[in-house]
């Protein structure tokens, strides 16, 4: 099974098992990492926001217009900035490094 590691706020890096066809944000709950997902993955929110790291970004497939339109309502924007819902696990992602944003902005609440 494919892995990823989030690394948390404090900088704890947690290497988990990311099941295939899985966004970043459903693997983030099943493992307990404090994402949000305000909107539950409906691309209506900021708040599963994720840095990913540099090595990485270029593997993923380019940002749809709705998730920059969302993105630019994150809080702690980074050139490296995506939506967790929208970074689905494949094969090719196995080994994928994302960091947690300082903090979120939950237009919802």
């Amino acid at each position: 099974m494919p892995k990823m590691t989030f690394v948390e706020r404090d900088g704890t890096r947690k290497e988990v098992d990311a099941p295939l066809g899985l966004s970043v944000l459903e693997i983030a709950h099943k493992h307990g990492v404090d994402i949000e997902g305000a909107c539950e993955g409906s691309l209506a929110c900021s708040t599963c926001h994720v840095v990913v790291d540099g090595a990485w970004f270029g593997k993923l497939s380019k940002p749809t217009e709705d998730e920059e339109d969302m993105l630019d309502l994150a809080f702690d924007l980074q050139e490296t900035s995506r939506l967790g819902c929208q970074i689905i696990m494949t094969e090719a992602l196995d080994g994928l490094v994302v960091k947690l944003p300082a903090g979120t902005r939950n237009a919802l609440g």
